[in-house]
């Protein structure tokens, strides 16, 4: 018959962690949340919109003027050179320019964290700006109405047209602003009738409204966006929105002091 053997030694549970090993593992979490919170400011920049409270463009000096393919350049027009009459008239040194879609939502945040701070130093004179308006089927298609891309861009062009660079400036603040631009897959948007009586809110002419409403500048402007998506491409920027300074692509979500360092 087999015995149960039992030890002449005392066994005497212990704790399985110490009060000090409680610590560090807290630690160790507060660490890590730190660095993902870090990780997430690095990526997304700073979101807080830089010179708030300036507003879009005010000075009569900066112009507007619409460039092969329908880029929208505003600037202080600098007589550095001449320019012969079929050419591009020349733009200011450094010259920034933005690609985006009217339904990109990373767009919107562009516009609304560097858009009063570019507009300031359109201002002053530091630098200008080339709007590309692009329109990604992608984009155009999660409209509600399935275009509102194209015909944003299409009243983009009919603004830019008609009036002068301080209402286009703020159209264009206001078609990229968190309380205007429409959400991806939602629910509804903005017709042509809203858009102009957005236009007209901020100063555009009944022709530009005429413009809008009609429709009349729909074609040109979805010629012109397509050129626009193939010059996106050709920069090598990921998507929209794709940012250049003087030629070179910028993460201009990322570094929250783009636009500071200009001039």
């Amino acid at each position: 018959m087999s015995q149960k053997r039992i030890s002449s030694t005392k066994y005497t549970p212990r704790p399985t962690s110490s009060t000090a090993t409680y610590v560090l593992a807290a630690v160790a979490v507060v660490v890590v949340v730190i660095v993902v919170v870090v990780a997430i400011v690095w990526q997304r920049g700073d979101d807080a919109p830089r010179n708030d409270g300036y507003g879009s463009v005010k000075n009569s000096a900066v112009e507007v003027v619409v460039l092969a393919d329908g880029v929208v350049q505003l600037a202080i027009p600098q007589a550095v050179k001449s320019s012969s009459a079929d050419s591009e008239p020349p733009g200011p040194t450094p010259m920034v320019d933005i690609f985006e879609d009217p339904m990109c939502p990373f767009c919107g945040q562009l516009e609304v964290e560097y858009g009063q701070e570019l507009a300031q130093k359109m201002d002053e004179g530091v630098l200008g700006v080339r709007y590309h308006l692009v329109v990604l089927p992608q984009l155009d298609a999660a409209s509600a109405s399935g275009n509102y891309s194209s015909r944003a861009v299409a009243a983009s062009h009919c603004v830019a047209e008609s009036d002068n660079a301080i209402v286009y400036s703020a159209f264009h603040s206001t078609l990229f602003s968190a309380d205007f631009q429409p959400a991806e897959n939602g629910d509804n948007d903005h017709s042509d009738a809203e858009l102009a009586d957005m236009a007209r809110e901020n100063g555009a002419s009944d022709e530009a409204v005429r413009c809008i409403t009609s429709g009349a500048m729909a074609e040109t402007a979805a010629a012109d966006a397509d050129t626009a998506r193939a010059a996106l491409a050709s920069t090598g920027a990921a998507g929209t929105p794709g940012v250049l300074v003087d030629g070179q692509i910028v993460e201009a979500l990322r570094d929250s002091g783009w636009v500071e360092s200009i001039g």
